[in-house]
C-alpha cells in the first residue's frame, strides 16, 4: 500500500470563518432512493447467502423515484397517480442452474422500507415498483467465483471520509433525527418526513433553514396551518437552543409560506414526501454516508447506496474512510482533524488499495513524524479486518444516507 501522510496548515472546520452544511431527511426523494435501494441490496445479500452460502454479484445503485400526482386541500386529499420506483441496474438472476426470484425480493424489500418509514404511504395504492435488473458482465460476475475471503475490487474508484463533525454538522444531523424521531412524531403527527435542512455559518452566526411539510388531512384551514406552524417553530427553537449555546441562530421554517394565499401559501403534503407530486429522486444525489452534504469538506462522487458490499469499493471504501478518520482522531494524540482518501484499482484485492492518503490537522507542537506510524497502524488494522466490515454492510448495519 502506498501511503501519503500530509499535514494541512489550516484551522479545524470548527474555527473557520464560513461553513455550509445540508441534510436531506428521511422522506426526501433522494434519501428515499438511497435507503430503499440499499434495503434491496441487503435483501439480496440475505437471499443469496441463504440459498448458496455466498453473496453474489449485484449493484442496485441506479434507483429512480418518479413523482406521482396528488390533489390536496385543507382537511384531506387524494392520490391521482402513484409514485414509480425504478430498481436497477445489475443482479445475479440464476446460479448453478437455480433461478433466483430477484424481482420479488427487490420489490418486497423496497415496499417494506416504505411501510416502516413513511406511514402515510399505502404501498398497494401509492407505489409502483418497476424492477429493471439484468445480469452483469461475465468479467465482473467472475470476481465472485474467485477463492478467498477477500474479493477483488470490481471498480477503479476513489473515496474520502473525515472526522470529527463540527458543531454545525452535529446540529444539522441531530435536528433532522429529532424531527423524524419517534417522540417528535408522537407530539406532531401532522408533520411529514420530507425534512430538508440547510445551515450557513458565518463566524458565530448561524442561518438555519428548515423545510418540513404538514399533512393535509390534519390541517383544517389556513388559520389552523399557521397556528400549528407557530407551535412547531417553538419546538424547533427549543431544540436548536440546546445545541447552539455560543451561536446567534436565525431560524427559518417553511420559508416559502405566505399568509393570505390560502393553500398556495402553505407547505402541505398528503403522503409526507414531495415525491407524491412535486419532486423526483435519484440514488447518489443526496447525503454522503455520514448523513451530510458538507460543502466545505472533501466530498466523494460515488453513489454508495445499493452497491454490493463485498467487492464494490465505491461502497466499502467510503464507509471505511470515515471509520479510519474517526479512529485517527480518537486514538492518536496530536491529531485534531483527519481526512482519509482511498483509491482502488479494479482487480486488486479490496484490502490492498493502490493509494491511501491522510490529510491531518495537528495540535500545536505536533509533527507528522510523531503521528505517521500510529496512523498507518490504524489504517492497516482496518484493512486487515475488511471482511468484517463487508459482512456488517451486507447486514445493513451501516446507514448509507
Amino acid at each position: 500500500m502506498r501511503l501519503v501522510v500530509e499535514e494541512l496548515p489550516v484551522a479545524p472546520m470548527e474555527r473557520r470563518p464560513m461553513e455550509i452544511v445540508e441534510r436531506k431527511g428521511l422522506g426526501h426523494p433522494d434519501s428515499i432512493c438511497d435507503a430503499a435501494m440499499d434495503a434491496v441490496s441487503v435483501a439480496l445479500c440475505q437471499a443469496y447467502r441463504e440459498r448458496f452460502g455466498v453473496i453474489l454479484h449485484h449493484n442496485v445503485d441506479k434507483g429512480l423515484l418518479v413523482a406521482g400526482r396528488t390533489r390536496k386541500w385543507f382537511g384531506g386529499g387524494r392520490v391521482q397517480r402513484p409514485m414509480d420506483l425504478y430498481i436497477g441496474d445489475r443482479a445475479t438472476l440464476a446460479y448453478g442452474g437455480d433461478k433466483i426470484p430477484v424481482k420479488e425480493i427487490a420489490t418486497e424489500a423496497a415496499r417494506q422500507w416504505f411501510r416502516e418509514h413513511l406511514p402515510a404511504v399505502e404501498v398497494d395504492r401509492h407505489l409502483r415498483c418497476r424492477v429493471v435488473l439484468a445480469p452483469g458482465s461475465a468479467e465482473l460476475t467472475g470476481i465472485f467465483s474467485r477463492p478467498g475471503e477477500v474479493l477483488a475490487a470490481n471498480d477503479t474508484s476513489a473515496a474520502v471520509g473525515f472526522y470529527p463533525l463540527s458543531r454545525t454538522e452535529r446540529l444539522v444531523l441531530g435536528l433532522e433525527h429529532h424531527l423524524n424521531g419517534h417522540d417528535f412524531k408522537q407530539d406532531f403527527p401532522d408533520t411529514g418526513e420530507d425534512v430538508k435542512i440547510m445551515a450557513v455559518r458565518r463566524g458565530e452566526e448561524l442561518d438555519l433553514t428548515v423545510a418540513m411539510p404538514m399533512l393535509a388531512p390534519y390541517v383544517a384551514s389556513e388559520k389552523d396551518y399557521f397556528r400549528r406552524k407557530e407551535e412547531i417553530g417553538a419546538e424547533l427553537d427549543r431544540f436548536v437552543s440546546t445545541l447552539t449555546h455560543e451561536m446567534a441562530v436565525h431560524l427559518y421554517f417553511n420559508a416559502l409560506d405566505q399568509a393570505g394565499q390560502g393553500q398556495q401559501g402553505t407547505y402541505l403534503s398528503l403522503l409526507g414526501t414531495s415525491a407524491e407530486d412535486a419532486d423526483s429522486g435519484q440514488v447518489g444525489r443526496g447525503n454522503r454516508v455520514n448523513g451530510l452534504i458538507s460543502v466545505g469538506r472533501p466530498l466523494g462522487t460515488e453513489a454508495v447506496a445499493g452497491k454490493n458490499p463485498v467487492s464494490h469499493v465505491g461502497k466499502i471504501y467510503n464507509v471505511l474512510a470515515h471509520r479510519v478518520a474517526r479512529r485517527l482522531v480518537e486514538e492518536v494524540d496530536g491529531i485534531r482533524e483527519a481526512a482519509v482518501y482511498l483509491v482502488s484499482r479494479i482487480g486488486a484485492p479490496i484490502n490492498d488499495p493502490k493509494m491511501a492518503a491522510l490529510q491531518l490537522i495537528l495540535a500545536a507542537g505536533c509533527g507528522v513524524a510523531e503521528v505517521s506510524k500510529p496512523a498507518a497502524k490504524i489504517l492497516q488494522a482496518e484493512l486487515d479486518d475488511i471482511a468484517s466490515l463487508c459482512n456488517k454492510l451486507a447486514l445493513g448495519h451501516y446507514p448509507v444516507c
